[in-house]
């Protein structure tokens, strides 16, 4: 079988207050905002065509866009579900999951996952609700869908398992839940048999057919004195090359696991947000200073690092020919080289904030922008 923010559990109040405080511990370290490295002029080296645009809702929530073949799925906020063929750029559905999004979407090309604020894991096939599910927990990772079956992790740590077809949960996992999550888009993939799920700073194999856990791996350990000192999600993207799989773990470590063996292969200190990308030699990542590193795969020593984009708000990136594809919070779309972090090129899609990771559906990058426009780039 093949198969991309805090809670304490017993107050929804708590919850929410939990959530605000932790965002605002992030993003304010300082009383004043650095100001962002100036731009230099588009070099435009290589050629880079939009070929298609879609519409969906503003997209105000963790959205992971997901690819399947030549089938990439997005949603916006309101609940709206658009499944798009990126060769042409026509939807081939739309469908409303009847309330707010807080997590999605997964998808295996025809069977796609969401979940709502009202905690319900929704179902679409065809463009058509196939069922609903409530959830023990708030979600905040987009499902995995794979074999017929779809994946969850909720914010209290348990991961469960559904029919894709009847909804029926054939399996729950779980775990002891910590004071604090993330309110962002964790770690649920999957390589070969297992599934695989960042727990706190752990990457945890879990057979697929009931639940039980295979081996863990830690990335980066808890530190601190405090919950918020203490938080160490996996979060983002990860980037996968056979059975290595490495993730960021927030504000820690960047690390690399072996998936077959369960066994960790190295981690460095990292410090941001964003998931990673990557190719058989370097894993890419964006710090939370605006800067792009590169680190070899083979043991985690830095390659490069670039500052063009100091203090910049970056996107996770995508590693994809010869470039980097890095998404930005002023609405601009990066085209840099994986040798150097050199600029390439640079498009604005429709000047709203780019907080989506770009994916890769055939040969096609796809962006999402907070204004709900959905653009396919093309390489000439």
């Amino acid at each position: 079988m093949n198969f991309k923010r805090f809670m304490p559990e017993s107050s929804a109040l708590r919850a929410g207050s939990a959530i605000v405080l932790a965002a605002m511990l992030a993003a304010c370290s300082g009383t004043s905002k650095p100001k962002p490295a100036e731009l230099p002029a588009n070099p435009a080296l290589f050629g880079v065509r939009q070929a298609w645009s879609v519409r969906i809702p503003a997209v105000g929530f963790p959205l992971a866009a997901d690819v399947s073949g030549d089938i990439v799925t997005v949603a916006g906020t309101d609940g709206t579900v658009v499944a798009i063929d990126a060769r042409a750029g026509r939807e081939t559905w739309r469908a409303n999951a009847g309330a707010k999004l807080a997590a999605g979407v997964g998808s295996d090309g025809s069977l796609a996952a969401v979940v709502t604020t009202d905690n319900e894991l929704v179902a679409i096939e065809g463009g058509k609700v196939l069922w609903k599910q409530r959830l023990s927990a708030q979600a905040f990772t987009a499902p995995l869908v794979a074999g017929r079956r779809v994946f969850v992790q909720t914010a209290d740590r348990s991961i469960s398992a559904w029919d894709g077809q009847s909804g029926r949960r054939l399996w729950l996992q779980q775990r002891t839940a910590e004071n604090l999550v993330l309110k962002k888009s964790g770690v649920l993939t999957a390589v070969g048999d297992t599934l695989i799920s960042g727990i706190g700073g752990r990457l945890v194999g879990i057979n697929p057919a009931n639940g039980t856990s295979r081996w863990e791996a830690p990335i980066a350990a808890p530190r601190g004195t405090n919950d918020v000192e203490r938080l160490v999600d996996l979060t983002g993207s990860v980037s996968r090359v056979g059975d290595t799989v490495c993730a960021r773990a927030y504000y820690a470590n960047v690390g690399c696991v072996d998936t077959l063996r369960g066994q960790l292969l190295w981690s460095k200190p990292a410090v941001g947000a964003e998931g990673v990308s990557g190719d058989e030699g370097f894993v890419y990542g964006t710090e939370a200073d605006g800067s792009v590193t590169a680190w070899r795969r083979s043991d985690g020593e830095r390659a490069w690092q670039s500052t063009r984009f100091k203090n910049r708000v970056l996107t996770g990136p995508l590693a994809v020919g010869r470039s980097l594809v890095i998404g930005e919070s002023t609405g601009t779309l990066h085209f840099v080289s994986r040798e150097d972090g050199a600029l390439l090129n640079r498009v604005t899609p429709d000047g709203s904030a780019i907080g989506v990771t770009p994916v890769m559906a055939g040969n096609t990058v796809v962006v999402v922008t907070a204004n709900g426009g959905v653009f396919g780039y093309r390489p000439e």
